[in-house]
């Protein structure tokens, strides 16, 4: 039997190497501590316990609902204490912090300027402290001698007829770290063809954006997002599986749907356990990532919520390489997908993947 000194896959060595995070909501990765202590200065007094291990507790129960809508109630603490610009400067600072301490070397994080100004800050000032923490996080993270890239993309929430305005933000933006646009919210009643003029701009304006989309509904939820809509990535797309049959002797039959996905190599921006937590996927072994990934889906590891899904991109992909047997080649190839897909130039992306993901990986794989 040959020896190897390959280290093997513990969550230890995961959160050594690099990765690339896509898909994570900023008001839902706030820390317990801090909730605490937003809520005690900003007067939120709505808060379910003010100690930490057992709020922790409290946002991961209340996840672990099979419904997307009652996930999506947890939110109204975390944004309920994020209505200032310190609250939300320390957030996102937090968050970069948070991040780099989890070997995350480029993310983009997502938040929505329209939930943020219950208490007098309008939009520009909304994005304008979130930049400002996640430059504020940077810069402490690289005296600590740790280097990542965060960038941020403005979400409307579907529900809402906002979407015009923060399409707008995205574009003014752009040049700032804004990375796009994205919708976000219950699925079921609000398509997207809903903010179809919020779209149509963001074409004219050769703007990036990703859609939620084939999480909580189904096969036309896809379909409407890039048809009709023209997303460049889908926000979770776990039900394109639905539109994939397997035969007797484990070959698969592509639909027209799951086939033009793989073909134009529309990225998943998947999240393993917060896709268990509202029912998309009934455990993380089952998930659909590892049929997709084995039938060339460009699919991407995120963490989507972590503090309600109790996750980093450490835990998700030390349970992924669990479920599915994954070698370090599997969690690179992972890694290398989410960079292909980012919101960054060509050249910035090739110089992440060839001089921070590669040369991390590189001694792993030999």
């Amino acid at each position: 039997m040959p020896i190897t000194n390959t280290p093997a896959l513990t969550a230890e060595n995961i959160r050594t190497v690099p990765k690339v995070l896509l898909h994570d909501h900023l008001d839902g990765g706030v820390r317990p501590v801090t909730l605490i202590e937003l809520a005690e200065h900003t007067g939120y007094a709505e808060l379910p316990s003010t100690h930490p291990a057992e709020l922790a507790r409290w946002f991961s129960e209340a996840a672990y609902s099979g419904s997307l809508e009652r996930y999506l109630e947890t939110f109204s603490h975390t944004v309920g204490v994020m209505q200032t610009r310190d609250a939300l400067v320390r957030v996102a600072s937090e968050c970069v912090q948070d991040l780099a301490a989890d070997g995350v070397v480029y993310a983009e994080v997502r938040f929505a300027p329209e939930l943020h100004t219950e208490k007098g800050l309008d939009l520009d000032e909304v994005v304008q402290a979130v930049l400002d923490g996640f430059a504020a996080g940077t810069r402490a993270v690289a005296q600590a001698g740790h280097r990542i890239r965060v960038r941020a993309l403005l979400t409307a929430m579907r529900h809402a007829a906002r979407s015009r305005e923060i399409a707008d933000l995205a574009v003014k933006y752009r040049d700032q770290e804004v990375a796009g646009f994205d919708i976000a919210g219950a699925e079921a009643g609000f398509p997207p063809t809903r903010h179809l003029d919020a779209f149509e701009y963001l074409r004219r304006e050769n703007a990036h954006f990703t859609i939620h989309a084939g999480e909580a509904f189904g096969l036309p939820s896809i379909w409407e997002a890039l048809q009709w809509c023209g997303a460049d990535r889908l926000g979770h797309g776990v039900r394109i599986i639905d539109d994939i049959s397997l035969n007797f002797d484990g070959t698969a039959n592509l639909g027209l749907l799951a086939a033009y996905v793989r073909d134009k190599r529309i990225p998943l921006e998947m999240a393993p356990t917060s896709n268990v937590q509202t029912g998309a996927a009934e455990s993380i072994a089952t998930h659909p990532i590892g049929l997709l990934k084995d039938l060339g889906f460009r699919v991407t590891v995120n963490t989507d919520n972590r503090l309600m899904s109790g996750c980093t991109m450490t835990s998700e992909m030390t349970a992924l390489a669990e479920a599915f047997d994954y070698t370090w080649a599997d969690l690179r190839w992972f890694t290398v997908n989410a960079m292909k897909s980012a919101f960054l130039p060509f050249d910035q992306r090739l110089a992440i993947i060839e001089n921070v993901i590669k040369p991390g990986y590189a001694a792993l794989l030999d």
